[in-house]
């Protein structure tokens, strides 16, 4: 099933996507995180609704860093043994089609990462690989976008990777029954129609089941709480010369059966 959390006249709902319709339901967030399906309420064509990021509230954002070989290899850097954890705060989320937008007196690298983004539905501590993935209830696309130059001068990756904006996430939150394998997944990011990114999730290190299973063992993970799996090679960090956002450029990453969720981005001078 594919879901989508949007407005409409004003309230912010759910819906299930029906080709270019909503079915718009009476459902709340803990009831689609458990898989209920709910009473339909009304439909609406897909065109007259404002799509929202997926998750409200999570509790946390856990990312992946250096989890593609392809990447590792771009970048020069040692494929890790064990899964990078870093975070990014809430505060960054951003809706499918909302601007990224910083201010061009605290960053001028600012980079994308496309990244799939796995959703927690049952709450998991100490849970072993081959129970891992029951704990999902479903996928959707990120942007884990990112400040370099705060990033790298930081000394540590939180500031450049938690901007306001710096997390587009949607636009649907797809059911895990609808992804049996999410180590199968084109995963796709053209800026400006300029395909940057064309890699497989078959090139994760440590795939979705791993990661959940590793992070359990340090910390709860809650329903809702999404994990951001790394992003391929292609990235502005790696290209010779490097790559980076400009204002007005359009960001679109598609993954292979979640759709596609696209950002223009927008730079603050003052």
């Amino acid at each position: 099933m594919k879901w989508i959390r949007f407005t409409h006249n004003g309230r912010d709902t759910f819906g299930r996507v029906d080709g270019d319709t909503i079915a718009q339901t009476d459902l709340a967030w803990a009831d689609v995180l458990a898989g209920q399906e709910g009473r339909v309420v009304a439909h609406w064509p897909a065109a007259d609704i404002r799509p929202l990021y997926p998750v409200p509230n999570p509790a946390k954002i856990v990312c992946i860093g250096l989890n593609y070989l392809d990447h590792c290899r771009e970048t020069g850097i040692e494929p890790p043994s064990q899964p990078l954890i870093f975070t990014k705060f809430t505060s960054c989320l951003a809706n499918p089609q909302d601007p990224i937008v910083w201010e061009e007196t605290l960053t001028e690298q600012v980079d994308f990462e496309a990244e799939l983004a796995v959703v927690i539905g049952r709450a998991a501590r100490h849970v072993p690989v081959d129970q891992a993935l029951t704990h999902v209830a479903g996928y959707t696309i990120a942007n884990d976008v990112s400040a370099r130059d705060l990033q790298f001068g930081d000394g540590q990756w939180v500031r450049g990777k938690s901007l306001d904006t710096f997390c587009p996430l949607g636009p649907y939150l797809v059911t895990a029954d609808e992804i049996p394998d999410p180590q199968a997944l084109k995963i796709v990011c053209a800026v400006n129609d300029q395909v940057m990114q064309d890699s497989h999730t078959g090139e994760m290190i440590f795939g979705v089941a791993e990661l959940i299973s590793y992070c359990s063992r340090s910390f709860t993970l809650f329903p809702g709480d999404i994990i951001l799996t790394g992003t391929p090679h292609g990235v502005g960090l790696g290209r010779t010369p490097r790559v980076w956002l400009q204002d007005g450029d359009s960001v679109t990453i598609e993954i292979e059966k979640l759709g596609r969720l696209q950002n223009t981005c927008h730079i603050k001078r003052f």
